[in-house]
């Protein structure tokens, strides 16, 4: 595929949301930006909402992503923590709804086997191999944006054959059409 694509990627957050922009560049990819959402000075949960949704539309209008990828949230035992994780997630949602980009969400151990190869990988072993792909010198602080980073990256893995855009009706017709010597009669 040597079409151009720009791809948001976000790990949502109450209190630091992290996101990053992925360019294809040829075969590869080149990062634009990474970095979080500090929420933690805001007082209610609801400014909180309000700054991540002014935030993520002011980085969609900056950089004009065609995708957003999101993590999906894991289920934990705390609800209140889980009910506040999920607004954080629509109004980023939201925020790129509204600006006319189709959304994907991918479950944490998805991400981390299209970046690590394994669902078992840790935040810093994903952080790294993020690193060393995308020759990045300066890590962030928080690895909320290297989450966002691999969302992103995982997004890209998944879709560089077929766009999401372009659906296909059957992923075997894909394979067998891409395969033909793979094919008995």
């Amino acid at each position: 595929m040597n079409k151009e694509r720009t791809v948001l990627g976000i790990d949502p957050g109450t209190n630091i949301l992290g996101y990053a922009i992925v360019r294809s560049k040829g075969a590869g990819l080149e990062l634009l930006i990474m970095g979080v959402i500090e929420l933690k000075k805001y007082g209610s949960h609801y400014e909180k909402l309000g700054k991540i949704f002014e935030r993520i539309d002011s980085i969609i209008k900056e950089y004009s992503p065609e995708e957003l990828s999101i993590e999906a949230p894991f289920f934990g035992k705390n609800v209140q923590s889980m009910l506040k994780l999920g607004r954080a997630q629509g109004v980023s949602i939201a925020a790129a709804l509204s600006n006319g980009l189709p959304v994907f969400e991918y479950a944490p151990r998805e991400i981390k086997i299209a970046v690590a190869g394994s669902g078992a990988a840790t935040k810093e072993q994903v952080a790294n191999i993020l690193q060393m792909e995308l020759k990045i010198k300066d890590m962030p602080e928080y690895m909320d944006a290297t989450d966002a980073l691999g969302a992103a990256v995982c997004h890209y893995y998944r879709t560089r054959i077929a766009r999401p855009d372009k659906p296909s009706s059957n992923k075997w017709e894909n394979f067998i059409k891409n395969n033909p010597d793979r094919v008995k009669n």
